[in-house]
Protein backbone atom coordinates (compact mmCIF):
# COMPACT_ATOMS: atom_id res chain seq x y z
CA UNK A 1 0.00 0.00 0.00
CA UNK A 2 1.44 3.37 -0.99
CA UNK A 3 1.62 6.32 1.39
CA UNK A 4 -1.12 8.14 -0.54
CA UNK A 5 -3.50 5.17 -0.36
CA UNK A 6 -2.83 4.72 3.35
CA UNK A 7 -3.35 8.44 4.05
CA UNK A 8 -6.61 8.48 2.08
CA UNK A 9 -7.89 5.54 4.14
CA UNK A 10 -6.78 7.11 7.43
CA UNK A 11 -8.40 10.42 6.54
CA UNK A 12 -11.70 8.73 5.70
CA UNK A 13 -11.55 6.63 8.88
CA UNK A 14 -10.88 9.73 10.98
CA UNK A 15 -13.68 11.72 9.35
CA UNK A 16 -16.18 8.87 9.70
CA UNK A 17 -15.19 7.85 13.24
CA UNK A 18 -16.67 10.85 14.99
CA UNK A 19 -13.87 10.76 17.57
CA UNK A 20 -14.63 13.57 19.97
CA UNK A 21 -12.13 16.38 20.25
CA UNK A 22 -10.00 15.75 17.16
CA UNK A 23 -10.37 16.52 13.48
CA UNK A 24 -8.07 16.80 10.48
CA UNK A 25 -8.23 17.82 6.85
CA UNK A 26 -5.69 18.02 4.02
CA UNK A 27 -4.17 21.46 3.36
CA UNK A 28 -5.02 22.72 -0.11
CA UNK A 29 -5.90 19.17 -1.25
CA UNK A 30 -2.36 18.02 -0.38
CA UNK A 31 -2.82 14.56 1.11
CA UNK A 32 0.69 14.71 2.60
CA UNK A 33 0.01 17.82 4.72
CA UNK A 34 -2.91 18.06 7.11
CA UNK A 35 -4.30 20.71 9.40
CA UNK A 36 -5.66 19.18 12.58
CA UNK A 37 -7.58 20.51 15.55
CA UNK A 38 -7.38 19.12 19.05
CA UNK A 39 -9.80 20.27 21.72
CA UNK A 40 -8.54 20.46 25.28
CA UNK A 41 -10.24 17.86 27.46
CA UNK A 42 -12.74 18.84 30.14
CA UNK A 43 -11.44 19.44 33.66
CA UNK A 44 -7.90 20.16 32.42
CA UNK A 45 -5.88 23.36 32.06
CA UNK A 46 -6.73 23.14 28.34
CA UNK A 47 -10.52 22.85 28.73
CA UNK A 48 -12.38 24.94 26.16
CA UNK A 49 -9.28 25.59 24.05
CA UNK A 50 -8.87 24.46 20.45
CA UNK A 51 -5.34 23.89 19.19
CA UNK A 52 -4.41 23.82 15.53
CA UNK A 53 -1.61 21.48 14.49
CA UNK A 54 0.20 20.75 11.25
CA UNK A 55 0.92 17.16 10.21
CA UNK A 56 3.40 16.45 7.43
CA UNK A 57 3.73 12.97 6.01
CA UNK A 58 6.69 11.78 3.98
CA UNK A 59 6.67 9.40 1.03
CA UNK A 60 7.80 6.60 3.37
CA UNK A 61 4.72 6.92 5.60
CA UNK A 62 3.71 4.78 7.52
CA UNK A 63 7.24 3.43 7.89
CA UNK A 64 8.37 6.84 9.16
CA UNK A 65 6.37 8.99 11.58
CA UNK A 66 4.71 12.21 10.49
CA UNK A 67 6.15 15.53 11.60
CA UNK A 68 3.60 17.12 13.92
CA UNK A 69 3.79 20.67 15.28
CA UNK A 70 1.44 22.98 17.13
CA UNK A 71 0.45 26.05 15.12
CA UNK A 72 -1.52 27.51 18.01
CA UNK A 73 0.80 28.47 20.88
CA UNK A 74 0.68 25.73 23.49
CA UNK A 75 2.27 26.19 26.91
CA UNK A 76 3.15 22.64 27.90
CA UNK A 77 6.14 20.79 29.35
CA UNK A 78 6.52 18.69 26.18
CA UNK A 79 5.99 21.44 23.59
CA UNK A 80 8.69 23.97 22.74
CA UNK A 81 8.25 27.60 21.69
CA UNK A 82 8.25 26.58 18.01
CA UNK A 83 5.44 24.05 18.46
CA UNK A 84 7.65 20.94 18.34
CA UNK A 85 6.30 18.05 20.42
CA UNK A 86 8.29 15.59 22.51
CA UNK A 87 6.27 12.37 22.26
CA UNK A 88 7.86 8.95 22.02
CA UNK A 89 5.51 7.65 19.31
CA UNK A 90 6.65 10.48 17.04
CA UNK A 91 10.23 9.31 17.42
CA UNK A 92 11.77 6.07 18.69
CA UNK A 93 8.48 4.30 19.50
CA UNK A 94 6.85 4.88 16.12
CA UNK A 95 5.51 1.78 14.37
CA UNK A 96 3.77 1.45 11.03
CA UNK A 97 0.57 0.23 12.71
CA UNK A 98 0.01 3.64 14.30
CA UNK A 99 -2.36 6.03 12.54
CA UNK A 100 -2.70 9.80 12.37
CA UNK A 101 -5.85 9.50 14.48
CA UNK A 102 -3.93 7.64 17.19
CA UNK A 103 -1.19 10.28 17.07
CA UNK A 104 -3.74 13.07 17.57
CA UNK A 105 -5.41 11.21 20.44
CA UNK A 106 -2.00 10.66 22.04
CA UNK A 107 -1.23 14.38 21.79
CA UNK A 108 -4.62 15.21 23.28
CA UNK A 109 -3.86 12.83 26.17
CA UNK A 110 -0.35 14.29 26.56
CA UNK A 111 -1.86 17.71 27.27
CA UNK A 112 -3.04 16.56 30.70
CA UNK A 113 -0.41 13.86 31.22
CA UNK A 114 2.95 15.45 30.47
CA UNK A 115 6.28 13.69 30.69
CA UNK A 116 8.01 16.08 33.08
CA UNK A 117 11.09 13.87 33.09
CA UNK A 118 11.79 14.92 29.50
CA UNK A 119 10.58 18.52 29.12
CA UNK A 120 11.08 20.67 26.06
CA UNK A 121 9.76 23.60 28.09
CA UNK A 122 11.41 23.52 31.55
CA UNK A 123 9.36 26.52 32.74
CA UNK A 124 6.11 24.67 32.01
CA UNK A 125 7.45 21.53 33.71
CA UNK A 126 8.28 23.53 36.84
CA UNK A 127 4.91 25.34 36.87
CA UNK A 128 3.01 22.05 36.47
CA UNK A 129 3.27 21.56 40.26
CA UNK A 130 1.24 24.77 40.79
CA UNK A 131 -1.86 24.14 38.69
CA UNK A 132 -3.35 27.61 39.25
CA UNK A 133 -0.21 29.29 37.90
CA UNK A 134 0.07 26.69 35.17
CA UNK A 135 -3.50 27.39 34.00
CA UNK A 136 -2.78 31.12 33.89
CA UNK A 137 0.31 30.49 31.76
CA UNK A 138 -1.65 28.20 29.42
CA UNK A 139 -4.33 30.87 28.93
CA UNK A 140 -1.77 33.63 28.40
CA UNK A 141 0.04 31.62 25.72
CA UNK A 142 -3.25 30.70 24.06
CA UNK A 143 -4.45 34.31 24.02
CA UNK A 144 -1.24 35.22 22.20
CA UNK A 145 -2.30 32.94 19.33
CA UNK A 146 -2.55 35.82 16.91
CA UNK A 147 1.21 36.14 17.19
CA UNK A 148 3.38 33.64 15.31
CA UNK A 149 5.26 31.05 17.37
Amino acid sequence: MTAAVRLQKELMDLMMSGVEGISAFPCDDNLFEWTATIQGADATAYEGLDFQLKLKFGNNYPFEPPTVTFVTPCFHPNVDCHGAICLDILKENWTAVLTASQVLLSIQSLLDNPNNASPLNPQAATLWADQAEFRRAVRAAYEAKGKPM
